[in-house]
């Protein structure tokens, strides 16, 4: 790993700490306002939860445990919030970086962040915690410019090997993310943060600890990353004036922006299915299991392990051979075998309990599969779609296309993928309560093996591109 791979991976692990602490929090923090708010008919949580309430009541309506179900559906209702502000936003971050420097819009994306701490700490009512999140979702942009930094100085060659990296992260703050955030948020504040006499979130200590994270990652991009836009890789494989197998080379510009086009949809298509049977998860193993929060993190624990062994141990050491688009539709497959497992696991729950569950675990592996190699296998092949080549003279990009700039094509390609997130999980809550678990996860089997088979254009071997 070379040093800038390095500061890129800290700086990703920083980061998603920072944002997987809150999110087993959020039905408590609901919950919390709930109580706060309840005497307010007309105070913003009241009217989004009659709202809720409503539009729950349309598809399904449980015999007991209402309010827990609205809670949950206004979780999902506000993390489909923050991945619209990133669908609306990644592409500008993208474009800004590509203009000013990576290393510059990081920054600013990284003051955005920290005022969105500063609020939560001090967010007593809904709508100032709303008004955190919303902060937020318009200044996350460390992902997308951490990929772009990564495609800057890697060649086609390990391009894949680098953004594993980003999977790597994710997979790894997935799994002590979390459970972190859920210790932190029954300890006491500390002495010096009392002593200001604020009225405080009720868990303020997990937003501190987000808030300190942040900062830190801050002054270690601030000392320790360098520019990388127009950064030519230490072995250059591409010249305008040399043959190459590379992509970039042998593939014209108006090619390699249809790819592009067919990337990002593809992107949308899976995450707005994947990320509604991420969400429903949850739903199942309270709906069929009654299962508590313990098992349900350790559920989503071991399929961010998974995941991360995965990415490490399979992903960076094969997809140099298998090629980015095969790898990404054998995750797809994997992904619909998982939702078969899915579709089936109601019929033995009654009967065959053990044999529920353990389809359950079957479909834990399947959909850690998924999230090893799908989204950084087609980040990676339409990063490559965007390296034009260096000028063996002067060292500077031997072309410049505005449509195939990283910082803009990856934050389109971003934010396609964002938006599926905005709405697949309230499709597949919709379904989940109309229909059930066994016909929602069959019809997601079925549109992810369409889709599989819908990416035979893309999965070529290395080498074999037109």
């Amino acid at each position: 790993m070379g040093k800038v791979e390095r500061i890129v991976f800290l700086s990703l692990v920083l980061d998603l700490f920072a944002f997987t602490i809150p999110l087993p929090l959020f039905p408590r923090i609901i919950e919390w306002y709930t109580v706060r708010e309840i005497s307010d008919p007309n105070g913003l949580l009241s009217r989004t939860l009659r709202f809720v309430s409503a539009v729950r009541g349309i598809f399904y309506k449980p015999l007991q445990n209402s309010q827990r179900w609205d809670v949950v559906f206004l979780g999902g209702l506000m993390g489909s919030a923050f991945s619209t502000l990133q669908f609306l936003v990644s592409p500008h971050i993208g474009s800004l970086s590509d203009t000013y420097g990576r290393r510059n819009v990081l920054l600013v994306t990284m003051i955005g962040n920290i005022l969105s701490a500063l609020v939560w700490i001090q967010s007593t009512t809904f709508a100032s915690y709303m008004l955190s999140r919303i902060i937020g979702g318009l200044s996350e942009g460390n992902v997308q410019l951490a990929t772009a930094i990564l495609s800057d100085i890697s060649t086609p060659r390990n391009r894949s090997k680098a953004l594993a990296h980003v999977g790597i992260a994710f997979a790894i703050c997935f799994c002590i993310g979390p459970p972190i955030g859920a210790y932190f948020a029954s300890r006491p504040v500390p002495l010096f943060v009392g002593a200001l006499q604020m009225e405080l979130n009720v868990y303020a200590v997990p937003a501190l600890l987000t808030l300190i994270l942040l900062i830190a990652e801050t002054l270690f991009l601030t000392v320790a990353l360098p520019e990388t836009r127009d950064t030519q890789p230490d072995k250059p494989e591409v010249h305008v004036n040399e043959k190459s197998n590379a992509a970039s080379a042998v593939r014209s510009v108006q090619e390699r922006t249809e790819i592009l086009r067919v990337l990002r949809k593809l992107h949308f298509l899976f995450l707005g299915i994947f990320s509604g049977v991420e969400f429903t998860l949850t739903f199942l193993t309270f709906d069929l299991f009654d299962w508590n929060n313990k098992q349900n993190g350790a559920l989503i624990g071991s399929i961010g392990i998974i995941s991360a062994l995965l990415q490490g141990g399979y992903v960076r050491r094969a997809i140099s051979k298998v090629g980015e688009g095969k790898m990404a539709q054998r995750g797809v497959s994997s992904c619909a075998l998982g939702l078969v497992f899915l579709t089936i696991l109601p019929h033995f729950v009654s009967t065959q309990p053990k044999v529920a569950v353990g389809l359950l675990r079957a479909a834990a592996v399947c959909l850690a599969f998924t999230s090893a190699t799908v989204v950084s296998s087609l980040t990676a092949h339409a990063s490559l779609q965007c390296d034009e080549g260096f000028d063996k003279d002067t060292g500077k990009p031997a072309a410049v296309y505005p449509e195939l700039a990283k910082g803009k094509a990856l934050g389109a390609f971003r934010s396609s993928g964002q938006l599926g997130r905005a709405i697949g999980p309230l499709l597949a809550c919709a379904s989940y309560w109309t229909f059930g678990p066994s016909v929602t996860y069959g019809v997601s089997a079925i549109a992810m093996l369409t889709l599989s088979a819908s990416m035979k254009t893309v999965a070529v071997l290395p080498g074999k591109s037109s």
